[in-house]
This record gives structure tokens, C-alpha cells and sequence, in this order.
């Protein structure tokens, strides 16, 4: 395990990140937690204590990672902007996809849709299991699956179709 403390930033203006709170992971630490890995991967990480699993460390090019603090963590932490965390951290690799059995069917019933979506990086199917199984109701549950399928036959990754249900609504 890796350990060391992070001032927590906001992106004001950086794409589909803009707003996003994050520390900065150190490339020394991260080069111990994957030496020479350029790509999102899953951690487990306590901060300030707390344990949290499943986080992904998202590449930003140079060998420089972050780690996104989604609002529930930071509720949890206690923390904002400019606050500093302790943070000990490691590869999380007990992480797994489970695709639900509601979602599995209808990739199999769309030409291509279930080889599309295994194509994808764990933690991009991640997404979109994650907003499925985040709906409220069953009609929403429904629509995002019928989302996801559809991206798959278009061969797109979760925030192109987030951008592309954005223009249309």
C-alpha cells in the first residue's frame, strides 16, 4: 500500500470533466501501485481512515493519475476543495463487473451489442452498470438499459452517449 496526503482540486473548465473533484496521485505512487500502466485501473483506498472500494484512478497523460471524489465520499469525508486527505491506497483487484441479467439479455438479443460491450475496459462497462443500476424506477431502469444497448450497436463509450441523449432531449 502506498500512502500520502492530497489537497483535493475542482476542475473549473476540462471537457466531460469540468466539475469534478479530485486528487492528484503522485507518479512515484502510482508507478508502485502499477509501474508502467497508462490506463484507468481500480483501487481501494482509505482517506482520512475511511475505506472506500472500487475507485478508479483516471490516467491524464505523463504517467499522471487522478482519483475523482464523487460528492457522496466527500460528504462522507467531511471535505471540499482545498481541504488535505491521508490517503493510502492499493490496486483493488477483488473488483468485478457483474453485468446484471436484465441488461445481459438484451445485449444478446442486438446483433453485436453484447461482443461490443465486452470489448470495453472494465471500468467503462463500470459506468454504465453503475447509472443502470442507479435508476430510481423501473421505467428509468428500462430506458437507460435500451440506452446502453443502443450506444453498443452505434460502438460507443459511455460519455459519448451521455453527449449524444444530451442533444437530443
Amino acid at each position: 500500500m502506498v500512502s500520502f496526503t492530497a489537497e483535493i482540486y475542482k476542475f473549473a473548465q476540462n471537457g466531460e470533466k469540468t466539475g469534478w473533484s479530485y486528487i492528484e496521485v503522485p507518479i512515484a505512487m502510482s508507478e508502485q501501485l502499477k509501474p508502467g500502466y497508462r490506463q484507468s485501473f481500480r483501487v481501494r483506498a482509505t482517506l482520512d481512515g475511511i475505506l472506500f472500494t472500487g475507485l478508479s484512478l483516471t490516467p491524464m497523460g505523463n504517467g499522471k493519475f487522478i482519483l475523482a471524489l464523487k460528492q457522496e465520499i466527500r460528504k462522507k469525508l467531511g471535505k471540499e476543495e482545498g481541504d488535505i486527505l491521508t490517503v493510502g491506497m492499493e490496486e483493488d483487484k477483488d473488483f468485478k463487473v457483474v453485468i446484471p441479467d436484465d441488461l445481459q439479455l438484451c445485449l444478446l438479443d442486438a446483433e453485436g451489442a453484447a461482443d461490443q460491450f465486452m470489448k470495453l475496459a472494465p471500468s467503462h462497462r463500470h459506468y454504465f452498470i453503475k447509472w443502470i443500476n442507479e435508476a430510481k424506477t423501473m421505467g428509468t431502469r428500462s430506458k437507460r438499459i435500451a440506452m446502453t444497448v443502443d450506444a453498443m450497436e452505434k460502438q460507443w463509450d459511455y460519455g459519448t452517449m451521455i453527449r449524444e441523449n444530451r442533444k437530443k432531449a
